[in-house]
């Protein structure tokens, strides 16, 4: 019994280790159109199980050094955990693939790079794969979002000048200064590979039978992309291909369009991955743990709930975020379905939410989605609606079984009391409440009047905690409040406007009003804007 229990020992410690690691257990996020054109995306979950064996991990350009400062200080926050995913990935069997782009020369006599450099190359290899590659035809679908003609340096001038000075000052190119890997990702010069060459890493790939591809280091929106051995290039010659969302990072100067910030770029970015590229995963599905957030990334993360179809938030909403917003705030989208109106795939992301916007109209939901609402507005997270916001979730009609409404959402919400609106052709004028100093009315001209998009909501009286921020009258009718914050029972801050027809946007006040209100429910400092 002892020698078969001893032999049984020895065979399970000379099985590679492959064969004994456990699957790795994946979510898959991508994005899918909500219909042809329309140009909504719901973002989508797929679970997944890889083989280690069958996987690899690539380190795309995780230098020693950069031509930008900025750049060099958020890697170091990458770094430690990066390297730990390495060293795990390691452990359960992964190829880790080193690719330190140009720094070849340096490890001419290093193992991991002899051996990757003298395994021979496979038969059949993809067309152009020592090759940059700009775009595959998938992207041709959408537009790239943001500029980086200008190579994406956000350092300022002064820190440029320095950073020069301190790159001469150790004897690099400051063109040019990496010169090899980051020396906190430990390499194993037994079982590693090192390589920038797209056919040697295929070769790799395809001597080992590996379908997987995961994808960290820098830059995003250029090498992590665009390098032979990238995303792009991987997708497109079928491999399965992810990015390690959190640990990357992208070149884009906030002073290039669209004008957001580094880490609104850096969304953007992967938002585009998503869609056009392959999906994503973040580090925490591979050690465990938490994410990656740089430590300069103030965000709040807004969640846009749209669900409405007859005002177009789901175009305005969008565009307006995209235009006044992503200085300030991480948004992500919940739209509703195209295909069952009480449905709204993603409304789970309010349970990661700092502040809300709701621009939905007359929708039940399953009474788990339903609950979910119910569960953000009762920790007293801050909640701004729009337009119909106020009827969000009623329907005047008990909901279908397993389905459930929110008949008081207005009132327990809000603050507010709609109970109908003036015929359509029945044009009301906005003014500003003139009594009133709230950060809401920052930079907005308190003489100003302006023609209100669309009908004008009968909502009074408003509940107790109310404060009116601007009204609306039909000529030989009472006017009535189309904007106002309320303090909640739970503690939150609401700010709700009956405002938000597509002509809306079109004005200064309300853009500036709207932008305004979510920092103050957000408990941000209020921007300064120029005084419409």
């Amino acid at each position: 019994m002892l020698k078969i229990f001893m032999t049984a020992v020895f065979l399970i410690a000379a099985l590679p280790l492959s064969v004994l690691a456990e699957p790795i257990e994946l979510s898959l996020r991508s994005q899918q159109e909500t219909k042809a054109g329309s140009g909504r995306y719901h973002q989508t979950v797929q679970a997944e199980t890889w083989q280690p064996e069958q996987t690899a991990l690539i380190l795309c350009d995780v230098w020693d050094s950069h031509t930008c400062q900025n750049a060099v200080l958020r890697l170091e926050q990458i770094v430690p955990r990066l390297n730990e995913v390495v060293q795990q990935a390691r452990a359960k069997g992964v190829t880790i693939i080193h690719a330190p782009s140009g720094c070849m020369d340096n490890y001419a006599d290093h193992k991991a790079r002899q051996r990757a450099a003298t395994l021979p190359k496979v038969d059949q290899l993809p067309v152009e794969i020592n090759k940059w590659c700009y775009q595959i035809p998938a992207e041709e679908a959408g537009v790239y979002p943001i500029d980086q003609t200008d190579g994406g340096n956000d350092d300022t001038p002064e820190q440029k000048a320095k950073w020069i000075k301190q790159l001469n000052a150790e004897g690099r190119n400051p063109k040019r200064p990496w010169k090899k890997e980051h020396p906190g990702i430990e390499i194993d010069a037994e079982r590693d590979f090192i390589s920038d060459r797209g056919d040697e890493v295929w070769s790799i790939l395809e001597s080992r039978g590996i379908k997987n591809v995961m994808i960290a280091g820098v830059h995003t929106n250029m090498c992590v992309l665009g390098r032979p051995f990238g995303l792009r290039q991987m997708a497109r010659n079928g491999k399965n291909a992810v990015l390690i969302r959190d640990l990357t990072d992208t070149m884009y100067n906030p002073a290039s369009a669209p004008y957001v910030s580094h880490f609104t770029g850096t969304d953007l970015i992967i938002s585009h991955i998503e869609r056009f590229v392959c999906p994503t995963i973040t580090s925490d599905q591979l050690i465990g743990g938490v994410p990656v957030r740089f430590k300069n990334d103030k965000r709040p993360h807004l969640v846009m709930v749209i669900a409405e179809d007859e005002y177009e938030t789901a175009e305005s909403l969008p565009e307006y975020a995209k235009e006044e917003l992503g200085k300030d705030f991480r948004v992500s989208y919940a739209f509703a379905s195209e295909t069952d109106k009480n449905l709204i795939p993603g409304i789970e992301k309010l349970k990661e939410a700092d502040v809300a916007i709701f621009s939905v109209r007359r929708r039940v939901l399953p009474k788990d989605d339903l609950q979910i609402v119910r569960n953000y507005v009762a920790s007293g997270k801050p909640v701004v609606g729009i337009r119909t916001a106020s009827h969000a979730f009623y329907i005047k009609k008990a909901p279908p079984k397993g389905y459930g409404d929110w008949e008081t959402f207005d009132q327990d919400v809000f603050g507010g009391n709609y109970h109908n609106h003036y015929p359509n052709d029945l044009k009301s004028t906005v003014r500003i409440a003139q009594d009133v100093e709230h950060p809401i009315l920052k930079g907005i001209d308190r003489s100003l009047v302006f023609p209100q998009g669309w009908s004008l909501y009968k909502v009074m009286p408003l509940a107790e905690g109310t404060t009116p921020l601007m009204y609306a009258k039909i000529e030989g009718y009472p006017e009535e409040p189309v904007a106002w914050t309320f303090q909640r029972k739970d503690g939150g801050r609401s700010f709700y406007t009956s405002l938000g027809n597509v002509d809306d946007f079109k004005q200064p006040a309300f853009r500036t009003m709207l932008k305004n209100g979510l920092h103050w429910a957000a408990e941000k400092s209020v921007p300064d804007s120029e005084v419409q």
